[in-house]
């Protein structure tokens, strides 16, 4: 289906693009501006936003793996809680 006219950007490229970059970086916030640029094309005339965000949204892969995060929050070192006193 076809979902910016202008940029002639279809459903299947922003679920491609969306794949794309999470494989690519399995932390990344992904954003429409993001998946635009990963097209190399730009948001042109906006007419086509709504259903451009129902499709980047409607991608299983848009989530960040909560998991993977948890993970990498107990592999990096704590930094210690300093407190201070007051006089």
């Amino acid at each position: 289906m076809m979902v910016c006219h202008c940029m002639r950007i279809s459903d299947h490229d922003i679920r491609s693009a969306v794949g794309w970059m999470r494989a690519s970086d399995p932390q990344a916030i992904i954003t429409p501006g993001r998946i635009y640029r990963a097209m190399g094309r730009r948001a042109d005339c906006g007419g086509c936003m709504t259903l451009f965000l129902e499709t980047m949204r409607g991608c299983e892969a848009l989530a960040v793996d909560r998991a993977a995060d948890l993970e990498a929050d107990t592999a990096r070192p704590q930094m210690p809680v300093l407190r201070v006193r007051r006089l």
